[in-house]
């Protein structure tokens, strides 16, 4: 469903100190596929998302969803959705309206979208705040909200940027089995950045080890996190 061959990045040195860094991906994931990116800071991860999301431009490389090269694609046009740390919730509109922005950035909706922001808020278990204001939730709810924008737009790719680190562990277990929840029903696939292994085993049946700006173990999540080969991997699982 997704595929990236040599998508590659540079960022160029801004002073004496600083060496230029040069990163390039390949990765294969197949629809409903939930794949974990791990690594330590400054590898690549958040990275990887902004060129596969269009926010930043690739300078070689290929990438495909669902056979369909989006290379050249704005980020607007691309078939996913993308979720951050902060939810980036309009503070001034309700939560219908925050949800109906992801089907029409005008909220000009149709009975039928009506209906389905309705839907997407009762998946997520927010039907009851609709007519709330983003101030009147607590975070876990606004993160809520988020993914049900991310919902209602039907796209086949979902990219999550560390969205539940900021929450509880509780809360944030329950928003990890909501993703692999949802991605099962819709045949979503995820990538999902994360500095925890331990929700990495909790939802991801695939699991890729970036550093140093490349992607250097890619596999099933069970064996590769708890016997891993690699070294390196070794190391930042501290084993």
């Amino acid at each position: 469903m997704l595929k990236l061959d040599q998508l590659s990045h540079s960022y160029q040195s801004h002073t004496a100190h600083t060496q230029p860094m040069n990163l390039s991906f390949s990765l294969e994931a197949q629809q409903g596929d939930i794949v974990a990116l791990i690594g330590p800071s400054g590898a690549g991860k958040s990275t990887l998302l902004a060129l596969i999301a269009g926010f930043l431009r690739p300078d070689n490389g290929k990438l495909t969803i669902a056979n369909q090269s989006i290379f050249q694609q704005a980020p607007a046009e691309r078939p996913l959705s993308m979720l951050f740390q902060e939810h980036n919730l309009f503070p001034h509109l309700t939560v219908s309206e925050n949800i109906g922005l992801g089907i029409h950035p005008g909220l000009k909706l149709s009975q039928a979208d009506k209906e389905s922001i309705v839907v997407a808020a009762a998946r997520v278990g927010i039907q009851q705040y609709l007519g709330r204001l983003p101030e009147q939730l607590s975070g876990g709810q606004k993160q809520r909200v988020a993914l049900a924008r991310c919902l209602v737009r039907h796209r086949p790719l979902l990219l999550l940027d560390e969205p539940f680190s900021a929450l509880d562990p509780a809360l944030r277990k329950e928003m990890l089995e909501l993703v692999r929840s949802l991605a099962r029903e819709h045949q979503i696939t995820v990538l999902m950045v994360t500095h925890s292994p331990e929700d990495a085993l909790k939802i991801a049946n695939k699991c890729a080890f970036i550093t140093n700006g490349s992607i250097t173990v890619f596999g099933d999540t069970q064996p590769m996190l708890t016997q891993p080969q690699d070294a390196e991997l070794k190391h930042y699982l501290g084993l």
